[in-house]
């Protein structure tokens, strides 16, 4: 077996004997479950407080916070009214209970008192999941580990972010080694173990695909989409989930990918199926996902028109059924059957998966429609539809708080 075999590989490299019995497991490791206070540091820890030449950052990275959880994420300006973090810092692993979004909140320094801070949009009227856009609702941290849909995009109620952002890098993820080789690499982060609630610098960053035994041929196979992981080495701690890594380009810092959380090796024994002995895992490497998985989601949020009333999602609820979609109860709210109708309609239509409820989509469906009952697509819909706009390492929980100082 595949697993069996890097296991293999890593303690007796070059050979091929195999070992009855044993079996490995590869999971990603956030805070919620197996490292909730552990810091992932790669030798010396080289992490040091964000250096003067790098400190306008703090006016682009925050702290993502949900008090009844007391949950700390990294996140950072993408857009005048859009962050991004990891998409398990709002949506958790599977089998675990998220925090509602109305939660949730958005702050750039000052952590404390006056301050840029912002909750998620529509969070008035509980329709917050409205303005999130992520990879995965339910990520799976063991094989076959999705960590590449671990990005989150959240419109924010207020423009926090205006003059802030941060561009997303267009550098392939083939390049990305050749750049930390070149010590091009850092990255800018929260950590619940350093200082009081300051960021934290991490230069160089280093990036590699093979570790030791585990090399890459094995490793890809325990990713659903390989293409868009970024294994590197610098150091992270609790909250650093969502934190960016970064290259500096042509005018100034650009994300090339977001941080989501520690890849581990454990070894079990087993004896006719059964496990007999388990071993201490090992951290291999930090995990990040490439700015290639979510740069599509960016530009499609950022000129998104959300449909903003319980009459326009019931008609989004109606048109997607009437195409053979379960959207759930025509009841007007947004919820996870819904997302997941509209993921798939957009799957079948060949576009990226957002789970948007847009006017566009509405304008679409409505046309189709039209189409099914012979009216022809330049029909408008039913009186009556009102739309309208308005306007994702490890998390920290348990123990986080924001300071108060």
């Amino acid at each position: 077996m595949r697993q069996k075999s890097l296991l293999m590989n890593r303690h007796h490299p070059g050979r091929s004997r195999r070992l009855p019995g044993l079996a490995l497991v590869v999971a990603l490791a956030s805070a919620l479950s197996a490292l909730p206070a552990t810091a992932a540091v790669f030798g010396t820890d080289d992490r040091v407080t964000l250096p003067a030449d790098r400190s306008h950052l703090r006016s682009s990275i925050g702290l993502l916070y949900e008090g009844r959880s007391h949950s700390v994420c990294t996140a950072f300006c993408v857009g005048d009214d859009i962050i991004a973090t990891a998409g398990h810092c709002l949506f958790r692993t599977a089998g675990e209970r998220p925090p509602k979004l109305q939660g949730f909140s958005f702050r750039l320094q000052p952590l404390t008192g006056p301050g840029a801070s912002s909750r998620i949009a529509g969070f008035e009227h509980n329709a917050e999941s409205q303005h999130v856009v992520a990879g995965s609702l339910k990520l799976r941290v063991n094989p076959p580990i999705d960590a590449a849909y671990d990005w989150a995009l959240l419109r924010m109620h207020e423009p926090v972010c205006k003059g802030r952002v941060l561009p997303i890098s267009r550098q392939p993820e083939g390049e990305l080694i050749k750049l930390s080789a070149a010590q091009r690499v850092y990255q800018v982060s929260y950590h619940r173990d350093f200082g009081n609630w300051e960021l934290a610098y991490g230069a160089p960053c280093p990036i590699r695909r093979s570790f030791g035994g585990a090399d890459w041929g094995a490793i890809s196979k325990d990713f659903v989409d390989a293409r868009h992981v970024i294994l590197h080495t610098c150091d992270t701690g609790g909250a650093s989930s969502g934190s960016p890594l970064l290259i500096d380009g042509a005018n100034g810092p650009e994300v090339i990918g977001i941080n989501v959380g520690t890849y581990l090796q454990a070894k079990v024994l087993t004896q006719r199926g059964e496990v007999v002995h388990r071993y201490k895992s090992e951290m291999v490497a930090n995990t990040a996902v490439g700015a290639s998985a979510f740069r599509s989601g960016l530009e499609v949020l950022s000129r998104a028109e959300i449909v903003a009333t319980r009459t326009g999602i019931k008609e989004l609820q109606r048109l997607l059924g009437a195409q053979g979609y379960d959207s759930g109860t025509r009841d007007g709210v947004y919820g996870s059957r819904l997302n997941a109708a509209i993921r798939s309609f957009e799957r079948a239509e060949g576009r990226g998966e957002t789970g948007l409820a847009t006017v566009a989509l509405l304008k679409r469906l409505a046309a189709l429609d039209a189409e099914r009952r012979g009216r022809g697509p330049g029909t408008p819909p039913a009186a009556g539809v009102e739309t309208g706009s308005v306007g994702s390492h490890d998390v920290s929980g348990g123990k986080g708080q924001l300071p108060s100082r």
